[in-house]
């Protein structure tokens, strides 16, 4: 059976987001057609809003309103530390934590040649121009062959920048067997972060 033109072009402007499926977009656009026209509304005037009033960071490159995030422009958190990071939602989920309170720099991605993504269509370079009374830089991108390049090349960008392990140290998250997890159902690399980032007691 065909779709009527319109809810079509809406189910293919689902499609287009990620995560979702022919079956998801349908389901998305058959739920708008029943909800009152108000709520219809404000779902548009909402996606209006996002496009028009959100802006990156000029500092850190992460998603705010303003010319400077809430991080960077809170003059309480650690100068000295700066966390590497991929992604907002990475910025989010570290946030969340309560446990770092240094600065952020967001990649927007990682290094991935397979998908035509260099170092020039990442915030790579400006890392350099944000190190200035900074000691310690985290990298934490993902445990992907990607993220492990991308950290990889930050690493050698500072230090051939000119500075040494005694003026910036640069750390990796840890990675390793999540909380409940059962050792004998961990794969080998799992395993070997989980023995590289033991710490003592």
């Amino acid at each position: 059976m065909k779709l009527p033109r319109s809810v079509q072009g809406l189910v293919e402007q689902f499609e287009k987001l990620p995560g979702i499926g022919p079956k998801s977009a349908q389901r998305l656009a058959f739920y708008l057609i029943h909800v009152p026209d108000y709520v219809v509304e404000d779902f548009s005037q909402a996606l209006l809003n996002l496009k028009r009033n959100t802006r990156l960071c000029t500092q850190c490159h992460n998603i705010d309103e303003a010319e400077l995030c809430l991080v960077c422009s809170d003059a309480t958190r650690e100068q000295s530390v700066l966390c590497v990071v991929e992604n907002p939602l990475d910025v989010i989920a570290l946030e969340r934590t309560n446990t770092f309170k240094g600065l952020y720099h967001v990649l927007h991605g990682v290094i991935a040649p397979l998908d035509n993504i260099g170092p020039e269509q990442l915030y790579l370079r400006d890392i350099l121009d944000r190190l200035d009374g900074v000691t310690e830089v985290i990298l934490a991108t993902n445990p992907t062959m990607e993220g492990e390049a991308t950290a990889l090349y930050i690493e050698k960008m500072i230090r051939e920048a000119g500075y040494g392990p005694e003026e910036i140290a640069i750390s990796r998250i840890g990675h390793g067997l999540p909380v409940g997890a059962d050792i004998e159902y961990a794969d080998g690399v799992t395993l070997s972060r989980a023995l590289e980032g033991r710490r003592n007691l």
